[in-house]
């Protein structure tokens, strides 16, 4: 709260501040003129110039005898400056504003101090403290009470603190001990004038503190004069100026008076005995002017001291009077004791009344305000200059403020300035004067002061701190406001610190604003700030149907409050909330929600206000309320100005009054007349033309560019993105300009780059020079990104067309504009000189007088009084002119606004004018340049005519040298002589006439050269091209004739190339169809019948150079739409594309066609040299593919679609092996060959021999989905060559039948069986049984040696038509082939037959037994609610690794289970393998086969079940008989290997366990015990690696198992760097939290504890909200003894964990301490507890168990009294009580055991009948 305290602090009385509290948070408030450099810099280097200018620091002369010290007057006078103020200098102050406190201080020459309430006297200290320590604030006399605005006080710089900007800030005192401290009770004499405070008030006076020790100072009632220091008015520590009228007592005792008039009067005399030690400011000396400087006066005074009079301080109308030796009075302002510089004041408000001076100016407060038209009347050096306000009073600039901060000083240059803007920054009352600040950063801020902010706007600021209730946010130097916490965000920031960080650019809006007191609140709600809706600023704002968004501030019963901006607030009835009922309405909204509210009922005269939430959201809101964005984009308007801003015109369009903006730069085409208009332009003006050219969310965008309002009406533009097509042109404006490219804005809102490189045909080293800000401009859009949206556009003028007469029309509306400009300035008021101005025009002639010749000349005319008129020195050349002289002139240019006539006096100019023709040439020059227009002089003829600086609107002039200049002269053209949309000045188009150059198309499209559509024309042939004729025609002009336009259509020949028909020199006669750019050659398909071409297209064929035949122009998209897909046409071949392949054609100058590689070639032997077949200009016939609106789509190979049954070139894109060869086919389509269609006779891996990219030739034999199904075989290509096809097609299930042999490839194997691919359509599949005559108890095992697209013959089995399915098999005995499984594997045979019999009667007998006997006969399936890990005794050849189970259960046990002893670490053997599980290697498998195994059961007995399910060949009572023998042998062997007790004794038995039980971690860790008995470590390791790819990965605990033995395995036999490797394995493929855990204990439980902590504490960081890992931590700190460190460890934990679990942990870490540290800690951490938590009873048996074990008897039974008198339940004490009589029973004695007995009996007598029950 402190800081709030100080940015808003409220009423009432406060407590005092800490002393260490500084008053240092004003930022730079506190001296607005010091600079701004770092403390460092500020030292005074010794002997510097400045020091010479300054302060005299030369040596001082000292008289010792009378006490008299002299110093030498200064050289040069300046005004005080805050790097001069040192600690203890004395200053003379004014109270500009006081607060509870602390008071702000004005000090001399503009600065500001700041006096705390601890400064003020050691009195009111005192009783600051004792009224405090009472907290009894009642007598108390608060500062405002003490000091008020205007008070004159005598300070001491107490101390220069900084701030946190850096800036100095001065802290004052007034306490008389320190301003008074160089004046002894010795020194004190009559007459003397002094200040000090009422120490207390007394009987007869009160006892005043002058500071000075040894002497009291008494004000006696009779001496006090006036009403104003009424004895009974005054209060302790209040101040006082007083005279000494005696001593006495040898100065023990001093009377003092306060009489104002003598006080005023009284002067120090040299008899008081001052010297430059002990001089005090304030007192009057009289003083002799020893020498007058520019910049003040130095004087003498009191006899031999030199004082210093600067500028502020001279009386401002009396500075005439100063000359040296004058008498004058002045009034000490400061003393610098250890330099001796005295500074002194002549003004009068400090010379006569000295007690109080003028808070505020006679002129009222005008703070912040911007003056224009300031004159400056003197500049001072070092100091700053003096400038007179246009109501003539003066200011006074500050040297820093003459200049930005960053930029060197120049004061000439300021000084030579006519006038000046500034800023008023503050009122000084020490010097009566206003300082302002020149500096543009200061006049331009948008906020100066609190009163320059409203309600509702929205601000830029930055974040500056954040605190409990807020956000502090500043938005200036000086202005700070708060966004309260609520305000953070939409919704409730829990870590806003998260969010905001300190010096963070934010958008904020103003919720309220209290500028007297400086309290600014802000909002950061993104729902306010971006709000479009009406603000409700007064309650007047808020007329009933409005909708606004306001926030929730408190929700009641009765509904919910509401509040807006400014504080208005209003209630929405619980009823208006919803249109559902609510009956909780805090469950339904949150304090600070912003909603949209509409208004009920609205009183402003009682501030009160009914709103709906409910009537908002049904959107029944007035038209009013609505953002009127009705106005359509396109649409032209009518407009009222009404508000003119920098960047434009605010305007409402007429009729419906709705708001929109005209930017400036959107004023006219010219920028030159944006300004202009601008200008002219007054509030309430109607502004027609306009058109609404985009809108937003904020504001409607409207133009008044004549271009932009003629390619809307033309519709040239597009209304979006999606309308916009490569190459084409749209008219825009410049709307941002960056260093790689300028922004372009087209109407409705859509934007393009043009990049550096097209911006210009010229080369453009900077881009930000070449166009300027909202210029307007044509555009070629050249590239389109549909993904982003975005595009690219050229502003080049070789590649954009502008329209016909584009120049003349923009020059006419440009001058136009102008003459519209002088009207309205004309017509505004009664200004005769601006009417006459109007009057005048360009050309005309006047009489004038010259006023006076030097460069040019100045003249002067009656009817112009008042205006500039002016003659440079080139339109006088050849004149001799004299003053007085009376001349005849031409106009050349009227500016209006500055009253500026420009004139010439050229003979040639004022000759007569003689008349022009149409089309006549001339050369001009030019006579004037005013910005975008030109005035020339056409040659000899004495016309002028007005002219546009550039000719198209994209000219670029990237040096001055393009730009045109008075004195260049033109080639001119004539098109109208006199024109009257232009005054009936000529009208003209132009061109430079030096050096020669090209001429472009758009100047030619207004000259006369070139040709026109239909024109008959002769010329040479110059070359012969295979696709064109270029030809040179008579005029000189260059021609061309396309391929096509040689021959009669009719008449081309296939394969002739017409061109070579006509010979190089021949002369022809042609006939002209279009033109050709002269920069790119493209077609330009305009047929205007005044449009000129530079380049000519012309045609030869005889049938189109009739005359007489109607020959019409045919435009690109006419003669694209009539061609028709199929139809056959004849082309041009003109160009392949390497990259591409593919070839383009031609069929007329502006059709261009492609054809694909796929549609040019039928052979694929052609693909790789297309381009051989045909050759450039040659005439093809080709099919149409496609038209599309650019270009048409060709096919050269006689077919223009794919049909079923034909074939057809295709690419393979890609190959998958599930699916076959993926194949591009022409036209556009795709296709896939599979895998059974590749060739007629299968072949192992069939897809090796494609490779991407490689062309084929493919039969189509379907579609399906759009996709086509293609096929490779060579009988289906050449159906006619019969060779024997090995392996058939199969179209469907019925040319099947059983018993046949077939031939596929493998799809995929699964649990079902091996599915294989007899066609693209037909998958068979042979069920394991019938795939191998192995026993394959996982699928797996196929899988490896089955990868897709195995060829593989079966044989078919079964076929179920209705289906479709297809059964088959890969047995031996049917296909005549090897099992599809290597005999290497050593798989067990599958039983079939007799023996399969046999076994089936076993196991039928077996499911008959008693459960009881079942249970032996099959021990190793134990049932699954059985526990799996139990521990089991070890064997004597155990392997010497440990394996710890962690079990979830152990309260059953298996039914061959034996309880196992704890496994211990032997001290002689080595460190142990440890494993997590409880379990060793040699315990039976039927206690700990787990789950999984149970699952899976016996391989014999799961392919028992599947062969019963076969049918049956022979009969049961045949094949009992035949294989008796046989079963006898088979069930003595299952015994055998089904006996618990028999532990694996190799490698094959291990591995037929894993067979049958793959997921038993168990088995593999037994596995992996087996090789470490024989040492064989790396055995050891792969089987842990075969074990973690075989378990399934949904046995996360086995996994787990598995891991941890591995890890045991490295830390026992492997090095750290294997062990890290595992470990890192491990994280990534477990839960990482366990694995870490096994990881620490294995490292604990082998002594590595630096390893073991390094890890933990890696755990702690990692899973910081895991109780279990503090606790593990905590038990292993505690078992190495490091208790300290345990008890730093839970201060951790707390922190990290939510503080719901905090209890818990610390009864576990006291169980710790109990268990493994120091008992008494425990004890000490549990009564903490349960101190705070007395009801957790469990907690409290777990204490008496630790007790009960740890403790002494003493302790049990105190503790025991405890519980048993906590206030819980009975049923919980009754516990206790059973509890505390066991314990009794066993470690009592029979009298102990009596006294528990009693307090049974006393505990149910005092609950009474609650216990006994």
């Amino acid at each position: 709260m402190a800081s709030m305290e100080e940015d808003f602090p409220r009423g009432g009385t406060t407590k005092k501040p800490s002393e260490s509290k500084k008053v240092v948070q004003r930022a730079e408030v506190d001296n607005l003129f010091q600079s701004n450099e770092k403390a460092e810099t500020k030292k005074r280097k010794q002997a510097t110039k400045d020091d010479g200018k300054k302060i005299k620091k030369q040596k001082t002369v000292e008289k010792k005898e009378d006490g008299l010290t002299l110093n030498k007057a200064a050289k040069c006078v300046e005004i005080l400056h805050i790097k001069n103020v040192k600690e203890g200098m004395l200053m003379l102050g004014c109270v500009k504003e006081v607060t509870d406190f602390e008071v702000m201080v004005s000090l001399p020459c503009g600065l500001q101090g700041f006096l705390s309430i601890k400064n003020i006297c050691d009195s009111y200290a005192k009783l600051l403290a004792e009224q405090l320590d009472a907290a009894d604030t009642e007598d108390i006399c608060s500062l405002p009470h003490l000091f008020h605005p205007g008070m004159v006080l005598r300070c001491i710089v107490a101390k220069l603190d900084r701030t946190k900007r850096g800036s100095l800030s001065i802290q004052l005192s007034v306490n008389p001990k320190l301003v008074n401290k160089s004046l002894t009770s010795s020194s004190l004499k009559a007459g003397m004038v002094l200040t000090g405070f009422v120490e207390s008030v007394e009987d007869h006076g009160c006892i005043v503190d002058i500071g000075i020790s040894g002497t009291k100072a008494f004000l006696l009632k009779n001496a006090i004069k006036t009403k104003q220091n009424n004895p009974g008015e005054l209060k302790v520590g209040q101040y006082v100026t007083c005279q000494v009228e005696d001593v006495k007592s040898d100065s023990r005792v001093v009377h003092l008076s306060v009489n104002p008039v003598t006080i005023a009067q009284a002067c120090a005399e040299t008899k008081q005995g001052w010297n430059l030690t002990n001089l005090l400011p304030g007192l009057l000396v009289k003083a002799t002017i020893k020498k007058v400087t520019k910049h003040g006066l130095l004087l003498d005074f009191l006899s031999s001291f030199s004082g210093q009079v600067d500028v502020l301080h001279m009386e401002p109308g009396q500075t005439s009077s100063y000359t040296e030796g004058a008498q004058v009075q002045a009034c000490v302002l400061y003393s610098e004791p250890s330099t001796r510089l005295v500074g002194l004041s002549l003004r009068s408000h400090l010379v006569q009344s000295g007690t109080a001076v003028d808070p505020v100016p006679a002129d009222g407060d005008r703070i912040g305000e911007v003056v224009k038209e300031c004159r400056m009347t003197s500049m001072h050096h070092m100091s700053g200059a003096m400038l007179e306000l246009p109501n003539k009073t003066l200011a006074f600039v500050h040297s820093n403020h003459l200049k930005e901060s960053h930029e060197p000083a120049n004061e000439n240059r300021v000084f030579a300035m006519p006038t000046h803007t500034c800023r008023i920054l503050d009122f000084s009352p020490m010097d009566q004067i206003h300082f302002v600040s020149l500096r543009k950063s200061i006049i331009m801020k948008p906020f100066f002061r609190y009163h320059d902010l409203q309600a509702g706007q929205i601000v830029e600021g930055t974040v500056s701190v954040l605190l409990n209730h807020g956000m502090v946010v500043h938005l200036s130097d000086h202005i700070k406001g708060l966004v309260p916490r609520t305000h953070l965000s939409d919704i409730v920031l829990k870590n806003p610190e998260k969010k905001y960080m300190e010096g963070m650019k934010i958008k904020c809006r103003v919720l309220s604003v209290d500028a007297e007191n400086k309290k600014l609140y802000l909002t950061r709600k993104k729902a306010l700030v971006d709000s479009s809706l009406p603000l409700f600023l007064s309650y007047n704002d808020a007329r009933p149907g409005r909708v606004s968004h306001g926030y929730i501030v408190c929700i009641k019963d009765f509904g919910c409050i509401v509040r807006f901006y400014n504080n208005v607030k209003g209630l929405v009835p619980v009823h208006e909330l919803s249109s559902e009922p609510l009956i909780n309405p805090e469950e339904v909204f949150y304090v600070g929600q912003v909603l949209k509210a509409k208004v009920l009922q609205c009183d402003p005269e009682k501030d009160k206000m009914v709103l709906s939430f409910k009537a908002a959201l049904e959107g029944k809101t007035e038209d009013a309320t609505k953002p009127h964005f009705d106005c359509e984009v396109g649409k032209r308007v009518e407009a009222r100005l009404l508000k003119k801003s920098v960047t434009g015109l605010k305007v409402a369009i007429l009729p419906d009054d709705v708001h929109a903006l005209l930017p400036t730069m959107h004023l006219s085409d010219h920028m030159s007349n944006c300004s202009l208009l601008w200008e002219s332009l007054q509030e309430g003006d109607i502004i027609s033309n306009l058109y609404c050219i985009s809108k937003n969310k904020q504001n409607i965008i409207l133009t008044k560019k004549p271009t932009v309002r003629w390619s809307m009406e033309e519709g040239l533009f597009a209304k979006d993105f999606s309308e916009i097509t490569v190459g084409t042109q749209l008219f825009g404006w410049i709307k941002n300009i960056m260093s790689y490219g300028v922004f372009v804005e087209f109407p409705y809102g859509l934007v393009g780059l043009a990049p550096k490189s097209a911006m210009t045909d010229k080369f453009l080293s900077d881009a930000t020079t070449a166009f300027q800000l909202g210029q307007t401009v044509i555009a070629k859009v050249t590239n389109l990104d549909e993904e982003k949206r975005r595009f690219l556009v050229t502003l080049k003028n070789s590649e954009v067309i502008s329209p016909q007469g584009d120049t003349q029309t923009r020059l006419i509306n440009g001058l136009q504009e102008r003459r519209a400009v002088t009207e309205m300035l004309a017509g505004r008021g009664n200004d005769e000189l601006r009417q006459n101005l109007a009057a005048l025009s360009v050309g005309q002639k006047l009489k004038l007088t010259v006023d006076t010749v030097k460069e040019g000349a100045t003249f002067i005319s009656d009817d112009l009084a008042g205006a500039t008129i002016q003659a440079t020195k080139h339109h006088i050349m050849g004149v001799n002119l004299t003053e007085a002289q009376k001349v005849t002139a031409v106009v050349l240019h009227v500016d209006i606004l500055s009253s500026c006539v420009h004139v010439s006096i050229l003979p040639k100019l004022l000759e007569k004018k003689k008349s022009l023709t149409e089309e006549s040439k001339h050369t001009a020059m030019v006579q004037f340049i005013d910005k975008d227009f030109a005035v020339v002089s056409l040659d000899n003829t004495a016309q002028l005519t007005v002219i546009q600086t550039s000719t198209r609107l994209n000219d670029v002039f990237l040096s001055e040298s393009e730009k045109l200049k008075a004195g260049m002269t033109l080639a001119v053209e004539v098109i109208e002589p006199s024109c009257e949309e232009i005054q009936g000045f000529p009208l003209v188009s132009w061109e430079r006439t030096a050096p020669k150059r090209q001429r472009t198309t758009s100047e030619n499209q207004t000259g006369s050269k070139g040709h026109c559509f239909g024109e008959i024309v002769k010329g040479k042939v110059r070359t012969v091209k295979p696709t064109c004729i270029q030809v040179t025609l008579e005029d000189g002009s260059a021609g061309s004739v396309h391929v096509s336009e040689v021959v009669e259509p009719a008449e081309v020949c296939l394969g002739s190339f017409p061109t070579s028909s006509v010979k190089v020199g021949s002369m022809i006669t042609a006939r002209v169809i279009g033109g050709r750019e002269a920069s790119s050659h493209r077609f330009l398909p305009f047929s205007h019948p005044k449009f000129r071409y530079t380049i000519s297209e012309l045609t030869l064929i005889p049938s189109k150079l009739d005359k007489s035949v109607d020959f019409k122009p045919v435009t690109a998209k006419e003669k694209l739409n009539s061609y028709k897909v199929g139809e056959e046409i004849t082309c041009f071949v003109s160009k392949f594309n390497p990259d591409r392949k593919s070839l383009e054609v031609t069929t007329d100058p502006c059709v261009t066609g492609t054809v694909e590689l796929l549609a040019m070639i039928t052979d694929p032997k052609d693909a790789s040299h297309p381009q051989k077949l045909y050759k450039l200009g040659q005439a093809v016939r080709a099919r149409v593919v496609d038209v599309t609106p650019h270009r048409i789509v060709l096919s050269l190979t006689g077919v223009h679609k794919l049909e079923k049954g034909s074939t057809a070139l295709g690419i393979v894109t890609n190959i998958q092996p599930q699916v076959g060869l993926m194949v591009k086919l022409p036209f556009g389509s795709n296709g896939t060959v599979a895998i059974t269609d590749l060739a007629d006779a299968y072949k192992p891996n069939p897809l090796d021999a494609y490779s991407k990219d490689q062309l084929l030739r493919c039969y189509l034999l379907g579609n399906e989905n759009g996709k086509w199904q293609l096929s490779l075989r060579p009988s289906r290509l050449n159906p006619q060559q019969e060779k024997p096809v090995k392996d058939p097609e199969v179209l469907s299930v019925s040319q099947l039948k059983e018993g046949q042999t077939i031939r596929g490839y493998v799809k995929s194997v699964g649990e079902q069986g091996v599915f294989i691919r007899l066609s693209r359509s037909i998958t068979g599949r042979a069920e394991l049984q019938q795939s191998t005559k192995y026993f394959v108890n996982n699928h797996a095992v196929l899988s490896t040696h089955l990868p897709p697209n195995t060829l593989l013959t079966t044989k078919i089995v079964s076929i179920d038509k209705e289906e479709d399915f297809v059964n088959l098999s890969l047995l031996p005995e049917d296909t005549g082939k090897p099992d599809i499984l290597p005999e290497s594997l050593g798989l067990p045979l599958r039983l079939i037959g007799e023996e399969k019999k046999k076994h089936d009667i076993k196991n039928t007998r077996k499911r008959k037994l008693p459960e009881g006997e079942q249970k032996q006969a099959e021990p190793e399936v134990p049932k699954k609610k059985k526990n799996k890990n139990k521990k089991a005794k070890t064997d004597d050849s155990d392997s010497g690794v440990e394996v710890y189970f962690r079990e979830e259960d152990d309260k059953e046990d298996d039914v061959k289970s034996v309880p196992a002893k704890e496994v211990t670490t032997t001290s002689a053997g080595p460190s142990r393998l440890q494993v997590a599980a409880g379990f060793s290697w040699d315990v039976g498998l039927s206690s700990l086969k787990p789950a999984s195994a149970a699952q899976d059961g016996d391989s014999s007995d799961g392919e028992d079940q599947d062969g019963s399910t076969k049918p049956q060949k022979k009969s049961r009572h045949e094949l009992e008989q035949e294989k008796k023998a046989a079963e006898k042998a088979l069930v003595q062997r299952e015994t055998e290997l089904m006996d618990p007790s028999l532990r694996p004794e190799d490698a094959a038995a291990f591995e037929r366990l894993l067979l049958a039980s793959p997921n038993s971690s168990l088995l593999w860790l037994q596995y992996m015990a087996h090789h470490l008995q024989a040492t064989q470590i790396e055995q050891a390791r792969a089987v842990a690696e075969r074990a973690l790819k075989t378990i399934s990965f949904r046995e996360e605990q086995e996994k787990l198992n598995v891991w941890v033995a591995l890890l045991n395995l490295e830390n026992m036999y492997g090095t750290a760097e294997s062990l890290k490797k595992v470990f890192e394995r491990a994280v990534q493929f477990c839960e990482p939290m366990p694995v870490y855990q096994q990881l620490a204990d294995i490292y604990a439980k082998s002594d590595k504890t630096k390893e073991a902590e390094g890890l933990y504490k890696t755990m702690v960081r990692r899973f910081r909200d895991n109780k279990a890992v503090w606790l593990s931590y905590g038990t292993f700190l505690l078992q190495q003894g490091q208790s300290d460190a345990a008890t730093a460890l839970l201060q951790r934990a707390l922190k990290s964990l939510p503080s719901k679990e905090s209890v818990d942990v610390i009864a576990k870490f006291a169980q710790l301490e109990f268990r493994y540290g120091d008992a008494e800690k425990g004890r000490n951490m549990f009564d903490k507890v349960l101190s705070s938590y007395p009801k957790r009873t469990d907690l409290w048996s777990i204490f008496i168990d630790l007790m009960v074990k740890h403790g002494s008897q003493k302790d049990v039974r105190a503790l025991f009294d405890r519980v048993i008198h906590l206030s819980v339940s009975v049923k919980k004490i009754k516990f206790f009580f059973k509890r505390y009589l066991e314990y009794e029973k066993k470690h009592g004695t029979p009298q102990s055991i009596q006294a528990v007995k009693e307090k049974a009996m006393e505990f149910v007598e005092a609950k009474g009948t609650e216990a006994a029950n």
